[in-house]
């Protein structure tokens, strides 16, 4: 599976050979020791450390559940009216589809994805970069993207990226798309930073997001076992970020595109100040008191 699509997640890996993730995280390891594949949080990817960047049709096989959860909630931070950037990525080709339904929207992107899943939305207005395209992730790079976004101003960037630290922030492996990334970041008020969960605690070669810079972080439930996850968690709410955690919750129907899966909904709780822990968990209801449940709920993540 690692060879035909250049990763896959321990989640999607049990569930096709329909044992535990236990037996499949052991098993991952014994490759790894023989120089099949590397390991990274959540799954496997072929051999190659820093450089390598998996190309669309591997990342789209990736996390798709994560990624699908992870876009429905970000898409209910966009308003009506509302004018944002969109980056390149699987997961905000996600958040796209999603965008289509939000009327008087306009969307910078230098995604050809991005802008193929809005091309037929009625009242979304959707503005290209300029640039040279690069093949393996259907971007626009280089510097006619760059000087395209100068003097740019829009309500929210969504980004993602190939790694996510509490260190160094979100980064990627290819200095073109890097670049443009952190032009992206500079045409946006607030930066939403759209990463699941396999992407934690991995760091890549080169920073488009500081952590300081990031408003928010959409992400899913770090398996149990995963605990240096849940560290990288901890770590980026320490540092102000806020972050909500896109869980999943069985359905009857598959009207959301989910086969029979929608995310919870995120609380309608105030926006805290930088230096305070904001980890939040999607969820139907609102919390009297937020402080206390969110360091209940990383301590909790911590734990398992």
């Amino acid at each position: 599976m690692v060879r035909a699509n250049g990763a896959v997640s321990l989640r999607e890996l049990a569930r096709v050979v329909q044992t535990s993730e236990v037996t499949v995280r052991r098993d991952v390891r014994a490759l790894e020791a023989e120089g099949l594949l590397d390991r990274r949080h959540g799954g496997a990817v072929l051999p190659g450390g820093f450089t390598r960047e998996s190309g669309f049709p591997q990342k789209s096989h990736l996390a798709t559940a994560e990624k699908t959860a992870i876009a429905d909630v970000a898409a209910s931070l966009v308003e009506e009216g509302e004018a944002v950037v969109v980056g390149a990525g699987t997961t905000t080709q996600e958040l796209a589809r999603r965008l289509a339904r939000v009327p008087g929207l306009t969307v910078v992107t230098n995604s050809l994805l991005v802008a193929q899943a809005l091309a037929h939305a009625n009242r979304v207005e959707v503005v290209m970069t300029g640039g040279t395209l690069r093949g393996s992730n259907y971007a626009l790079v280089g510097s006619g993207a760059e000087q395209s976004l100068q003097g740019l101003r829009v309500s929210r960037a969504f980004l993602s990226g190939s790694g996510l630290t509490a260190e160094r922030g979100l980064s990627t492996s290819n200095m073109l798309s890097a670049s443009v990334d952190r032009a992206l970041v500079q045409a946006a008020a607030e930066v939403v930073v759209l990463a699941d969960h396999t992407k934690l605690g991995t760091d890549t070669m080169f920073q488009t997001v500081p952590t300081d810079v990031m408003t928010r972080l959409v992400t899913d439930e770090p398996p149990p076992h995963d605990d240096r996850a849940a560290t990288e968690l901890q770590a980026l709410a320490d540092q102000g970020v806020q972050i909500t955690i896109a869980g999943a919750v069985p359905s009857g129907g598959t009207g959301d595109g989910m086969a029979g899966r929608r995310p919870r909904r995120e609380s309608p709780l105030p926006v805290q100040r930088r230096g305070a822990h904001q980890l939040r968990t999607a969820g139907p209801l609102p919390d009297p008191q937020p402080g206390e449940r969110e360091r209940a709920r990383v301590a909790d993540l911590r734990r398992r």
